[in-house]
């Protein structure tokens, strides 16, 4: 019986299936993956810039903010400092029910910090006599005690004129808003302040007492007073009348009527549509990018292809892996299927563990290969490289070619 000898180690350049150029490169991966998801990326990426730029847009704010005893740089002390030194007393409620008891006729009510109301406080100063300032509203406050005006949207024009005739903003001549809502006019109402047909500043008539809507609290804050006609605007509608009264709720205590507003009502419309407009462009990529489900169809290939352009195809997807593994085992497990049954045992022999010293030993006692050569052609470890692996081809294949024809 001759002895063969060992593996040769893999020759230079040399690898099965073919040459080193036939798998794809990691640039050809890599712009094929990028093709693939480019336009969900660029899409969560533009969500992202929209998402910060609405923060940044958010105008901050704290708690002191439009508080007329607060010197902060957002607090109104100096305008109620102002006012007091002009004769006009300013009274300062903290809740909705102290400033309807305190604003009677003659008196002008400057409501602040709408987002702190609850709907029991509106019920409150629905009844007030005063004449009502209103600074910044929501659409809640706006539709309890601005019947009529309606909100449009946002003005970022900074610095605007009056253009109009109400007493109170032509004498102030050119204020600074900086970021502003603006608003719809009633009918029978005077809009001020005009930005894209709407206006930031409207005053309008219920029953007795005079409405002013403000789109902005910089004409109000410490920090601003001094800019442009601020403190003139600012004094011609809160003192307007023989004193006033200043409303800045404290925020709403667990169990008030706040919590009667739910999450959806806090929203407003524009980001509910956002909202469903981002679901229904995600049900789309998600249609378009889907597999389409359903039963198996057999279908008739458009070409015959050979076999050996399959084995060669799946050669070259086991090469592009480095998986020698893989490659070896299939080879080994095809030379045992087809040696079995010439060696008079039974199929299932091919991948029974127990049996493996039982086929090593008929094909060494067929063939001129020893036991040991055999076992590690036929149940040997991963090949080291590919010139191992084109060695393992060639011994499977003289195997099966000897105990053939033995």
């Amino acid at each position: 019986m001759v002895t063969t000898t060992k593996p040769p180690s893999a020759p230079a350049g040399g690898t099965a299936g073919g040459t080193a150029g036939d798998g794809p490169s990691a640039g050809q991966v890599a712009a094929r993956r990028w093709r693939a998801s480019r336009g969900i990326l660029l899409t969560v990426l533009a969500m992202i810039v929209i998402a910060i730029g609405l923060a940044l847009l958010r105008p901050s704010g704290t708690t002191q903010d439009l508080d007329p005893e607060s010197p902060s740089t957002g607090g109104s002390r100096a305008l109620a400092e102002t006012l007091k030194q002009r004769g006009t007393p300013v009274h300062v409620s903290r809740s909705a029910a102290d400033a309807a008891a305190a604003a009677g006729a003659g008196t002008t009510l400057v409501v602040t910090r709408p987002e702190r109301i609850t709907d029991a406080d509106l019920q409150r100063l629905r009844g007030v006599r005063a004449d009502v300032l209103l600074v910044e509203p929501t659409r809640d406050v706006l539709r309890a005690l601005a019947p009529g005006v309606e909100r449009g949207s946002s003005s970022f024009e900074s610095i605007a004129g009056p253009d109009c005739a109400l007493p109170a903003a032509t004498p102030a001549g050119e204020v600074l808003f900086e970021r502003s809502d603006t608003y719809e006019l009633p009918p029978g109402g005077t809009g001020c302040y005009e930005a894209d047909g709407l206006y930031r500043l409207v005053q309008t008539r219920d029953g007795t007492r005079t409405i002013t809507v403000l789109g902005s609290s910089s004409p109000l804050t410490n920090d601003k007073l001094d800019e442009e006609g601020n403190a003139a605007l600012a004094m011609n509608l809160a003192g307007a009348r023989s004193s006033v009264v200043w409303l800045i709720p404290d925020p709403p205590e667990p169990g008030s009527g706040s919590e009667e507003k739910t999450m959806d009502d806090l929203l407003p419309f524009g980001v509910k549509l956002f909202v469903l407009q981002l679901l229904i462009a995600v049900a789309v990529v998600a249609l378009w990018r889907a597999r389409r489900l359903g039963p198996v169809v057999a279908e008739t290939l458009p070409v015959v292809v050979r076999s050996a352009e399959t084995v060669e195809g799946r050669a070259r997807l086991y090469r592009a892996h480095r998986a020698r593994d893989r490659a070896a085992d299939a080879l080994r497990a095809g030379a045992r299927q087809r040696l079995v049954p010439l060696l008079g045992l039974p199929r299932s022999a091919a991948e029974d563990p127990s049996t493996a010293q039982e086929i090593v030993t008929a094909v060494a006692h067929r063939t001129t290969y020893d036991e040991a050569m055999v076992g590690a052609a036929l149940y040997g470890p991963e090949p080291a490289d590919d010139g191992q692996l084109v060695w393992l081809t060639d011994v499977l294949d003289d195997l099966e070619r000897q105990v053939r024809h033995s």
